[in-house]
């Protein structure tokens, strides 16, 4: 027994120490792409990359000329902010809603056809967007969606990892406070609202941090149905800064730089949530 205690001591700091070297490969990256961000694109192109920080050629031009008025200069960078931000936006809310209902219906009832649907959802999470982007590019087109944020948010409002995911923290809630709230003489939707959304808050924050994640990150299926170039988003305006004819690598590193700051914030406002909600089918007392 001894032995065991002694040996949790060297377990913890062993686990310290690979959990940190893992931390600073993963940081590494982001050293880089931010002391790269604040040096003009040809200090990268002549000495490669570089860790050293060199501070002496820090300048906030590359960020000056990213919000210019001119868009032959920044290249429209402000409106693909917005765009995204939009985007997100309105996917998150309306998947925080969707999904939330999905899941806490296949979760909390019993209904025939309940575990049918749950595979249907499993099947749809193993699916990969290229299968189905012919079918959802035809779909989007014949309803006019094409070229606009029906055609980006509507075919990945409902997410099928949201809905997994909260189907399986509904299933730790416990049936008593159903009953009271039908006691009580309220509604379905009346306990869901009032009671059960509250309960479920550590899962909407977890759950807000991946759609918005996904939603902001996503270049494929905005790429297909986006055509105007005031409509496009982050992801897609930054790929257009490299061509076969140019490079805007300081732009582009620039450019990502305040592309990480949304999700970044996201995460700081629910990381208590997000720690919260990984611990799926526990209840509070």
């Amino acid at each position: 027994m001894n032995t065991v205690k002694g040996r949790r001591p060297l377990v913890r700091v062993s686990m310290i120490l690979i959990l940190s070297l893992f931390a600073i490969f993963s940081l590494v990256p982001f050293y880089f792409l931010i002391i790269s961000a604040f040096k003009p694109g040809v200090e990268m192109i002549r000495f490669g990359i570089s860790l050293d920080p060199h501070f002496e050629k820090f300048t906030l031009d590359l960020f000056k000329q990213l919000f210019s008025p001119d868009p032959s200069v920044s290249r429209n960078y402000f409106t693909w902010y917005q765009n995204s931000i939009l985007y997100t936006s309105v996917q998150t809310v309306l998947g925080l809603v969707l999904t939330s209902m999905v899941g806490y219906g296949l979760g909390s009832y019993k209904f025939k056809g309940r575990n049918f649907f749950f595979v249907l959802v499993l099947l749809v999470m193993m699916i990969p967007l290229e299968i189905m982007m012919i079918p959802l590019f035809k779909e989007m087109n014949l309803f006019g969606f094409m070229d606009n944020i029906l055609g980006v948010v509507l075919p990945f409002v409902v997410f099928p990892s949201a809905v997994f995911f909260f189907r399986q923290y509904s299933l730790g809630l416990p049936d008593e406070l159903r009953d009271a709230g039908r006691i009580d003489g309220l509604t379905e939707y009346g306990i869901f609202t009032r009671i059960m959304v509250p309960l479920m808050k550590p899962a909407y924050g977890a759950m807000a941090i991946l759609i918005s994640m996904n939603s902001w990150n996503s270049i494929v299926w905005p790429m297909v149905v986006l055509r105007s170039d005031n409509k496009k988003t982050i992801p897609i305006g930054l790929s257009t800064l490299l061509t076969p004819y140019g490079n805007n690598y300081d732009l582009l590193l620039s450019g990502a730089v305040l592309a990480v700051v949304p999700i970044v914030v996201l995460f700081a406002l629910f990381q208590k949530s997000f720690l919260e909600g990984l611990t799926v089918g526990s209840v509070k007392g």
